[in-house]
């Protein structure tokens, strides 16, 4: 994607970042109101409608700077609401809802990859289809892979530090849930630092290095 100015960036990148966002957060609310908490679907954030999703910040600001800058993307999105109290085994089922959000965005990156082959397919034949899928398919993967490594990292609040808060003991699983209000300042400590790149890319490069042989790449 060198060869494209900053328009023609933001164009190929806007529609995977607002799926690989919205759906993340809209298959934790999914999961939730199966295992019986309908507060999500209530408030009206069980909709792929990325407007009832968007953190101006976490979903416009920092992923526009950060694509501007050259360096890896990543957002986030209004966190759809979750009452664990509604929940039939809440401990179990928060780990569970806590997956859904990774999950969603490895499911889209397949997608995307899959869209990727097609355009290849076409390459030669219809141009003006074949390249807009080739760079969209490439944007959509690394936006959904660096999403689900970003969010399994076992730290509160993310995803991850809930699933292995529900594999903890009580005791400890309260304990390690303390973290959750530094877990921000200790995530930006880690951007700013180029440790989060650093921890980051390793499981990044091999999920999409599988997606890509997927496609024959």
């Amino acid at each position: 994607m060198d060869n494209l100015n900053t328009m023609q960036l933001i164009a190929v990148w806007a529609l995977p970042v607002l799926f690989a966002i919205t759906v993340h957060e809209v298959a934790h609310g999914w999961v939730a109101r199966r295992f019986g908490d309908s507060t999500a679907f209530m408030l009206g954030r069980l909709t792929l409608n990325p407007v009832k999703h968007i953190d101006p910040i976490g979903t416009l600001l920092v992923p526009g700077l950060l694509l501007m800058m050259g360096g890896f993307i990543f957002g986030w999105a209004k966190p759809v609401p979750v009452a664990w109290e509604n929940l039939r085994n809440p401990k179990r089922d928060m780990a569970i809802v806590a997956l859904a959000g990774p999950m969603a965005n490895l499911l889209m990156a397949i997608l995307w990859a899959l869209l990727m082959k097609v355009g290849l397919l076409l390459g030669g034949q219809l141009d003006m289809l074949s390249r807009p899928l080739v760079y969209m398919g490439a944007a959509g993967i690394s936006i959904n892979v660096m999403l689900m490594v970003l969010n399994l990292l076992p730290l509160p609040p993310l995803d991850g530090g809930r699933v292995l808060a529900g594999f903890l003991p009580d005791r400890l699983a309260h304990a390690y849930n303390r973290i959750e209000p530094f877990g921000f300042f200790i995530l930006l400590g880690l951007l700013i630092s180029g440790a989060l790149g650093y921890i980051m890319t390793p499981f990044v490069k091999i999920v999409q290095t599988g997606l890509y042989s997927m496609i024959g790449l």
